[in-house]
């Protein structure tokens, strides 16, 4: 039996968060505007029946896929959302699964801190991340989730509801974690849209 941990559709990848998962991607590359579907499932080795199904059935493009020890994650992208609603739907037909039994994301921890110090940007900018970086004088929101794959909603919430710098976004392990920064109130708005994607996680 093939549980379902995470479902998350997303349905216009905004530009930072598309770019951010661009570098991660090791298959083909999302760009801005496109609908995404992430999902992840145990035991870890079924991701693969799933991959299949979904590139066979429909027109969606499979941009990254892990296998972990315990759970395993695909996300597929495609310009038209009716392709990948349409994948969404018939992964959840195959697992004899709602989208309704899904793991409930819970948050882990959630903290804005403002009036970021240089030497506190510095490393953070040192460390493996991949995405833009944070300036001294900026405010900070840092996410973390569980299940992981939900911080990718969350980021691209975030993105849509304010101007801001994603910093990080990991979708996948133990743990999602989200960092973005930018000016005070934007910050505060941001980290606003992003708990309530959490609270409330997008589907088909």
């Amino acid at each position: 039996m093939i549980a379902l941990r995470t479902y998350v559709y997303i349905d216009s990848l905004q530009p930072q968060l598309a770019a951010y998962m661009a570098t991660v991607s090791q298959g083909f590359l999302p760009v801005p505007g496109d609908a995404c579907l992430w999902i992840e499932v145990s035991p870890g080795m079924a991701i693969h029946r799933l991959t299949d199904m979904a590139l066979k059935a429909t027109r969606v493009h499979l941009a990254q896929q892990v296998v972990e020890r315990a759970y395993g994650s695909m996300v597929v992208h495609q310009r038209d959302q009716s392709d990948v609603r349409e994948a969404g739907r018939l992964l959840l037909a195959k697992m004899g699964a709602s989208q309704e039994q899904r793991e409930r994301c819970r948050i882990a921890w959630q903290e804005v801190i403002r009036g970021m110090t240089p030497d506190h940007t510095v490393l953070i900018n040192r460390q493996d991340r991949r995405g833009s970086m944070i300036l001294p004088g900026q405010s900070m929101f840092i996410l973390e989730t569980e299940p992981a794959g939900y911080i990718v909603y969350a980021a691209n919430q975030a993105e849509k509801a304010a101007n801001i710098t994603l910093i990080d976004v990991r979708a996948v392990g133990a743990f999602g974690r989200l960092i973005l920064s930018g000016k005070e109130g934007d910050v505060d708005e941001a980290a606003a849209a992003a708990v309530a994607a959490i609270e409330n996680p997008s589907g088909t």
